[in-house]
């Protein structure tokens, strides 16, 4: 096994090149496929280079603009499914990104960003109209991925006093209002459809995690009243969401832990079937909801439940049960996201405990990511976010933070 010392001696520099060479220069003829996706195309890509040139690596400017002209190879989708992660969204995320580096796109930007606005609005309408119809809500709606969380993302972290996210912030303080479907009374983000159609959720569901879940709402609603920005009833909302996951909390010998979700039927009986905890996982699982648990209670200064959270994440990184269910290298459900999901808790802890477990999970990862190749080359699964999670981790740093790239994910 690799160790960190030797990775800062020179192996470091040896595993990161061999992860990221397929990523220097982009091929068009593939990057056409998914262009605009943060997750497996150009613009994700970009976000690596982005951070190389914030480490002063002189060729990476040149590697950026490359990216993101491979980015914008295609015109870019202003359609009403566009999101944080593929689309509009995502090239301005990306753009902004990169403009500390290349000012030049500053005219670019302007543009993108009077099209992300009038884009939030036309969003927030129809989500609103939804709700006035009282019908239930749906991931592409609402989430991170896809949805108004992760555009309201975009919006906090480079345009936060546009009215347009006091919308998205209103629309999320909405959602958390109760619905009637059927007779029965529902969280108002009570999802109709299956989470995966192999998964089949009868009835609907509501979702826990952080990729398709109510997490991300909780998230952006926390990491928005840090920031200074509230809207009325936010404090309200955080209780609410607070309360569904300590109302789904599950107890167990080595700790707490949360499911991916809850079926009709668990909701109705007030108890799921589940004994064991899933994946532990950034997009879903008890690290992100752990560390998103953490985030709110810094932003109403809640300790206990702040404490609570930081021991549930410390148990389940000590739980070798939970890890053996890792069988990926990326930042969605692998080694590469539970590391960094875990490094963002650990900068916030009151105590050293999870601190101490991050040396352990960095090697985990950099034997994984040493003996493995990535499947793809894009952000999410692939090499370019292996690589981000990687160089935070032989830094030694619980985060590396300069050039904004994990603010997609929503956990720092």
């Amino acid at each position: 096994m690799i160790s960190l010392s030797q990775l800062r001696s020179g192996a470091e520099h040896v595993l990161l090149k061999r992860l990221t060479r397929p990523l220097e220069v982009p091929d068009m003829t593939e990057c056409r496929r998914e262009t605009q996706s943060l997750a497996r195309g150009a613009a994700g890509i970009a976000l690596w280079h982005i951070h190389q040139a914030h480490q002063d690596d002189p060729d990476a400017r040149k590697r950026v603009h490359h990216w993101v002209q491979a980015a914008l190879a295609e015109p870019v989708s202003n359609a009403e499914a566009a999101g944080l992660f593929a689309g509009l969204p995502a090239i301005a995320f990306v753009l902004h990104a990169a403009e500390r580096i290349i000012p030049e796109y500053r005219p670019v930007i302007e543009e993108f960003d009077a099209h992300l606005i009038a884009l939030t609005h036309r969003r927030v309408d129809a989500a609103l109209a939804r709700i006035d119809r009282e019908e239930v809500t749906s991931f592409a709606e609402y989430d991170l991925l896809r949805g108004l969380t992760g555009i309201g993302q975009v919006l906090l972290s480079f345009l936060p006093g546009n009215d347009a996210l006091e919308r998205v912030l209103r629309y999320l303080v909405r959602l958390t209002e109760p619905v009637q479907v059927s007779g029965d009374t529902l969280p108002g983000w009570w999802v109709g459809h299956d989470p995966d159609p192999s998964l089949p959720t009868p009835g609907g569901h509501t979702n826990l995690g952080l990729a398709h879940g109510i997490s991300g709402p909780l998230a952006l609603i926390a990491t928005a009243m840090r920031a200074g920005i509230s809207v009325d009833g936010q404090d309200e909302a955080i209780s609410t969401l607070c309360a569904h996951f300590d109302q789904w909390r599950q107890v167990t010998g080595t700790g707490s832990w949360w499911p991916y979700w809850i079926n009709r039927e668990d909701y109705a009986r007030g108890r799921i079937e589940e004994h064991v905890p899933g994946r532990p996982s950034w997009c879903y699982g008890t690290p992100g909801i752990a560390r998103i648990q953490q985030l709110a209670a810094l932003a109403v200064g809640d300790t206990t439940r702040q404490r609570s959270a930081e021991t549930a994440l410390t148990s389940c990184l000590a739980d070798d049960a939970q890890l053996n269910l890792i069988t990926d290298l990326g930042l969605c459900h692998g080694w590469a996201g539970l590391y960094y999901t875990a490094a963002c808790a650990a900068a916030d802890a009151h105590t050293p405990a999870l601190a101490d477990r991050l040396p352990f999970l960095a090697q985990r990862l950099i034997q994984h990511a040493t003996n493995r190749r990535p499947p793809e080359d894009g952000f999410l699964d692939g090499a370019a976010g292996i690589a981000l999670a990687l160089s935070a981790a032989t830094d030694n740093h619980a985060s590396n933070t300069t050039s904004g790239w994990d603010r997609c994910l929503l956990i720092n």
